[in-house]
């Protein structure tokens, strides 16, 4: 298990270095930083000073190293448009973020996974037709139209919940559900495969012969084996929210990161956008990481592979 993980957190550094350094070469290639600072009406000899005091004059790669070895001690530069440090922003608005992230998937996973395990439990029923229906209606909603139905309905129509903002609980319960439903269809597809697939299986009634309670061949035998796929596509939906918050913060006016970064985009507004690159990469790779060593340590087999 050690030797698996070694070699899996090698792999995800390896992966972020290589993020961090594409990230860094094509936003120098986007865009001239020097004519972002100094503006559009800046003449020449500006440009040619601005570009001379930061450093943007020297190779990209001497660049690269020098800016990653500030990110390794949190020093993200100052934004080109705010003059703030980039740090700063970040750390005022990732909490947003995260706490949309982390309901959102825990909305998911409530109602994707006892969802899928009665839809297995009982193949083409009543219950698992729903269960299907509700699948294909939330993989067919776009995440847009679906939150803007919810403010509609919700906060104009019947004023139930608030349509803006992030000061309480109640701001979070839309952009949740707006979220967390577009993911949760794919979760129930394939807990809901896994186990028709592992009931099916040998061993599962063999634990029936023995006269197990059928609850603890449903939880202890069953659902541990078909979760294990769910816990990795979970994990991958979990980086996605994170990372493509964007456009359910823009609509609800959550002011996180994704609102950060598409505000960032829109003034190009390098540093920024850098490390917001930076972080959400770093969300995918720390959580499929620990997605692999969680699946290992549920199936011992897969460290030893």
């Amino acid at each position: 298990m050690l030797a698996y993980t070694l070699k899996r957190s090698l792999v995800a550094l390896m992966i972020l270095i290589v993020v961090s350094a594409l990230t860094f070469s094509l936003s120098h290639l986007a865009t001239d930083p020097a004519l972002t600072i100094a503006g559009e009406n800046a003449n020449q000899e500006d440009i040619e000073a601005i570009r001379k005091m930061y450093g943007f004059d020297r190779p990209v790669h001497v660049q690269y190293i020098s800016w990653a070895t500030r990110a390794l001690a949190g020093d993200f530069g100052v934004s080109y448009h705010y003059r703030e440090p980039v740090s700063d922003m970040i750390a005022g608005r990732i909490g947003t973020t995260m706490t949309l992230g982390c309901s959102a998937i825990l909305f998911a996973l409530i109602i994707s996974i006892p969802l899928g395990t009665v839809a297995a439990i009982r193949p083409n029923s009543f219950i698992d037709r729903v269960a299907l229906f509700f699948a294909v209606i939330g993989q067919a909603l776009p995440t847009f139209w679906f939150a803007l139905m919810m403010i509609i309905v919700l906060g104009v129509w019947w004023r139930w919940l608030p349509i803006s903002g992030n000061t309480s609980w109640q701001h979070f319960v839309m952009p949740t559900i707006a979220l967390g439903y577009y993911a949760t269809p794919a979760l129930m597809r394939l807990t809901r495969a896994g186990m028709i697939e592992v009931l099916a299986s040998d061993y599962i009634r063999t634990a029936r012969a023995k006269g197990l309670r059928p609850w603890k061949v449903l939880f202890k035998h069953a659902l541990r084996n078909a979760i294990i796929p769910v816990v990795s596509l979970a994990a991958v939906w979990f980086g996605f929210m994170l990372g493509g918050s964007i456009v359910i913060e823009t609509i609800f006016n959550l002011k996180g990161i994704g609102w950060l970064s598409y505000d960032a985009l829109l003034r190009s507004d390098l540093p920024v956008v850098q490390a917001i690159v930076l972080i959400f990469a770093s969300f995918y790779v720390v959580l499929t990481l620990v997605a692999d060593l969680l699946n290992a340590y549920l199936d011992p087999r897969i460290s030893v592979r």
